[in-house]
């Protein structure tokens, strides 16, 4: 995946390679030549004036995801880094490059999406409070085209979420599936459209464009594609002691849980890939896919696409 290389300065393409610039903890990096103003810099790829290697920042993020704790990664790395990172430092970089990923990913459309999503709500309790992660899954490739980590189940957060996977998915989904939580009706209707019989009554029912698929929770087999999903963030979350800070910690913590989950781990259902090789095939992360979405987002964010 390369990205174009354009002067700071003067916005222009047209550039040369012009030596290294040599740091102490990110060893050489690349500097570049405008061709027409000389200006001399250095691209930012989403660390700029890190102390760290990027490469211990993007493992630190992948040991996180896969299971370690902070305090673990912190050992570990303490083992192979000359200079150690504290596990508040790694908690930092979680948050951070969680909410760069999280905005360039939002706007990414789903080119293969099918026909079903299924939307459900896991409950959390962080730091006392009860809070809740939402989510939509594509059924047919795995991709989990939305979430959110949200205070409380109102309608208005939840039709934020669904917003969002209407507009990654485009006009695709004719079927949503959730469980029987009495505010769906209104919900899809406001996040896919209402039907035209809708604007033909006394106002007096809610009805979506789309198909509600209404499955209830002691029936066998319900929503059992999402509830798989939702082990695996469970695995993965009951160790993380309340999400150590505030509801937007939080939430970058879990967008990351997101990325993980869409972007990195490989899914045994759809031929060992990644839900995101069968949504977005014409996304090509390579092997340390952790830094190519790291440089798209920054890239991506920069440029507002």
């Amino acid at each position: 995946m390369t990205q174009k290389i354009t002067c700071p300065k003067c916005n222009a393409e047209h550039t040369k390679k012009r030596g290294f610039r040599r740091t102490t903890n990110r060893e050489k990096i690349q500097r570049y030549e405008c061709k027409g103003c000389r200006h001399a810099f250095v691209q930012d790829q989403g660390f700029w004036k890190m102390k760290n290697n990027e490469h211990k920042v993007t493992a630190s993020m992948d040991m996180y995801y896969s299971g370690m704790s902070l305090r673990k990664i912190q050992a570990h790395l303490k083992m192979f880094y000359p200079k150690n990172a504290h596990y508040s430092t790694v908690y930092r970089w979680l948050v951070k490059y969680s909410e760069m990923m999280g905005k360039a990913t939002d706007n990414l459309q789903i080119e293969n999406s099918g026909a079903e999503l299924m939307s459900d709500e896991m409950e959390y309790s962080r730091l006392g409070e009860q809070n809740w992660f939402v989510d939509t899954l594509d059924t047919k490739t795995r991709f989990m085209v939305s979430s959110g980590f949200i205070k409380s189940r109102t309608n208005e957060e939840m039709i934020k979420i669904l917003k969002l996977a209407k507009a990654k998915t485009g006009n695709g989904v004719k079927i949503v599936t959730t469980d029987a939580m009495m505010g769906y009706p209104t919900i899809l209707a406001k996040s896919f459209g209402y039907h035209k019989s809708y604007y033909n009554t006394n106002m007096d029912r809610v009805k979506s464009k789309i198909i509600h698929n209404v499955v209830k929770a002691d029936e066998r087999g319900f929503n059992h594609k999402i509830e798989r999903l939702h082990n695996t963030i469970r695995d993965r979350t009951k160790i993380m002691r309340g999400f150590h800070g505030s509801i937007n910690s939080a939430k970058a913590i879990m967008k990351g849980m997101e990325i993980y989950y869409n972007y990195i781990r490989k899914h045994q259902g759809i031929d060992n890939k990644t839900p995101q090789q069968e949504a977005m095939p014409f996304l090509d992360l390579g092997i340390n896919k952790w830094l190519s979405l790291i440089r798209l987002s920054k890239y991506k964010n920069d440029n507002f696409i």
